[in-house]
């Protein structure tokens, strides 16, 4: 019997037409917006709860230590970087319907200028 170490990639957007649970759409979106936001929020409370165990345990440093940290410019980019992704995944409700309305608005101001 052999093994094989195949990865699978799965698609991280699903494909087709997106269920509908209001009569507003935008009640949808912003409905997708909140639990993006709240898996965020989980998926970050339960490391921020295994760091300070880990911390405890260890006798690294105390949570005043974690308080008075200042971060330097190389942490503040990298943390940037984590919110302009974060802000990706929760706004992606929208960005179909914004690529719509960039596509829309391009095609008049082609249609305007060969006039």
């Amino acid at each position: 019997m052999t093994e094989t170490t195949e990865t699978v990639r799965l698609q991280r957007v699903p494909k087709g037409p997106k269920p509908q649970y209001f009569a507003d759409p935008a009640t949808d979106k912003l409905l997708t917006m909140v639990l993006e936001l709240i898996g965020e929020l989980s998926v970050a409370r339960d490391r921020i709860d295994t760091l300070e165990r880990l911390i405890e345990q260890a006798g690294l440093f105390t949570m005043a230590d974690v308080d008075t940290y200042l971060p330097d410019e190389a942490v503040n980019t990298q943390r940037a970087e984590r919110r302009a992704r974060m802000l990706s995944r929760v706004f992606r409700a929208s960005e179909k319907e914004l690529d719509t309305i960039m596509d829309k608005v391009a095609e008049q101001e082609i249609e305007t200028a060969l006039d």
